[in-house]
């Protein structure tokens, strides 16, 4: 069989910290996907996407490109409309994310920055998983500085999002952020040592989809509480 990359997902709740670990860890010189970023650019210059997007939430197309303040107005706290809308983007996103592997197929390692890795299922095409994590408290304070965020709107997200212990639970590596870039550096160094010492992976995944996934269906308000 043919060697590929080692396959990570990067993960974390939002405010976590999880951009500034990927910068650490393109640092490093590892090819990173930022799921986030292949949305923004599907919705700013991709016709076939914004297409299907004004067909099936008219009035959010301005210029040409998808309005992502009138789109989060259209499917925030929808969940019909938000599955309509998934179901447009994740196909595209599918697609370029099994191009970036392609296309760095020679490297040791490659990452998937993926903000819903968990919630989304994706972990299952992941060998290993990294969670990025930090203090309630900073995580609120990173958040509520961005531009129109409030506190209503951080606790929606939040209850859309697996909890930051459940994420733990199921990670590989964790990787604190609350205590400054330099430690959050050193953290990334030894998950990476790490990976580096195992061989290359030949064949099917490493990792085996996790127990938690239906776990977090069935204990959810554990999870929520903090009582796992």
């Amino acid at each position: 069989m043919t060697r590929r990359p080692l396959i990570l997902g990067l993960t974390g709740s939002i405010g976590m910290g999880k951009s500034a670990t990927a910068s650490v860890l393109r640092g490093f010189g590892i090819p990173v996907q930022d799921a986030d970023a292949v949305v923004h650019r599907l919705l700013r210059a991709d016709r076939a996407t914004i297409g299907a997007i004004e067909a099936a939430f008219p009035g959010v197309v301005i210029g040409g490109q998808v309005s992502r303040p009138k789109l989060g107005a259209a499917v925030f706290g929808n969940p019909s409309a938000l599955r309509r809308l998934e179901a447009i983007i994740h196909p595209r996103v599918t697609a370029e994310r099994l191009t970036f592997l392609k296309r760095n197929a020679r490297h040791r390692l490659v990452v998937l920055d993926i903000p819903l890795l968990f919630e989304t299922g994706i972990d299952k095409h992941c060998d290993r998983v990294m969670v990025v994590t930090a203090p309630e408290q900073v995580q609120a304070a990173r958040v509520l500085r961005r531009p129109g965020m409030t506190v209503e709107r951080l606790a929606a997200i939040r209850a859309q999002q697996w909890p930051d212990l459940a994420k733990r639970r199921q990670a590989d590596y964790i990787i604190p952020t609350g205590l400054g870039r330099a430690v959050t550096r050193l953290w990334v160094l030894r998950a990476l040592r790490q990976m580096r010492a195992a061989p290359p992976p030949v064949g099917s995944l490493l990792r085996s989809p996790p127990a938690g996934r239906r776990a977090y269906a069935r204990n959810l308000s554990r999870y929520r509480n903090h009582r796992l």
